[in-house]
């Protein structure tokens, strides 16, 4: 037999990623998420959402993406499944892609439904859906790189809270509290200048900036994570 075809591994990757997924609870708890959401905003007064639309979308994605990527390498490590990739022909872009993939199109799904029950058809679904593919991505590829070196949940419980309050930075640029250029410089700005997008029209060096700094980070993430697989799952597992 030869080596397995890169396609055939990643959609079994992502088979077993959607069933890991299921069997923890992980649509159950979007869900119940959007339920709450659903609850709260309805006892709102009347408002316009429009605005509020795309620092809510960057937030609750954190949930959906950042956490549950963190989730499922503590878990996959504490059942050494994370180690046994080592001797399977799946690579670290392979099993980063299947993680990325199947909770970035969870977080659609759940965006999607957020914004109509915010806003109605009044926003442009590419645009919704292409910063959420951005922001995902990022967040994913950061909690693999800032959870993989950790072994328990109260390990990394302090850093993740520094790393969500910087990843919250934009949403201060966006709101007026912190006006600063410099703030084009962060990751997850280019993201919410994408999801701005969905609900008004911005210029074109937007556009090229949202998408093209997003790429940028995202593939400095897949180097990072790449390093951090070699680092902390290969060579740890190589010196036990």
């Amino acid at each position: 037999h030869g080596p397995v075809p890169r396609m055939s591994r990643l959609a079994a990757t992502l088979l077993c990623d959607v069933r890991l997924q299921y069997r923890n609870g992980f649509y159950w708890a979007v869900a119940f998420l959007l339920a709450a959401l659903v609850i709260v905003i309805t006892q709102i007064p009347e408002i316009n959402w429009r605005p509020v639309l795309p620092p809510l979308v960057l937030g609750n994605l954190v949930t959906a993406t950042f956490f549950f990527m963190a989730g499922l390498v503590l878990l996959e490590k504490k059942e050494g499944t994370l180690e046994a990739q080592i001797v399977t022909p799946l690579t670290a872009v392979d099993y980063l892609t299947s993680k990325i993939a199947t909770l970035t199109a969870l977080s659609i799904a759940e965006h999607v439904f957020l914004a109509l029950i915010t806003v109605g058809t009044a926003f442009s679904p590419l645009a919704l859906v292409a910063g959420v593919v951005f922001a995902a991505a990022l967040y994913c590829l950061a909690a693999f790189g800032a959870v993989v070196r950790y072994d328990s949940i109260n390990e990394m419980m302090f850093p993740v809270i520094v790393w969500v309050t910087l990843f919250s930075l934009p949403i201060l640029h966006y709101a007026g509290l912190w006006s600063s250029p410099l703030m084009y410089l962060h990751p997850f700005q280019a993201p919410l200048v994408v999801l701005k997008a969905a609900v008004y029209p911005i210029a074109a060096w937007e556009w090229a900036y949202g998408i093209g700094y997003s790429v940028l980070w995202i593939g400095i993430g897949f180097v990072w994570c790449r390093r951090s697989f070699q680092r902390f799952v290969v060579a740890a597992a190589g010196a036990r």
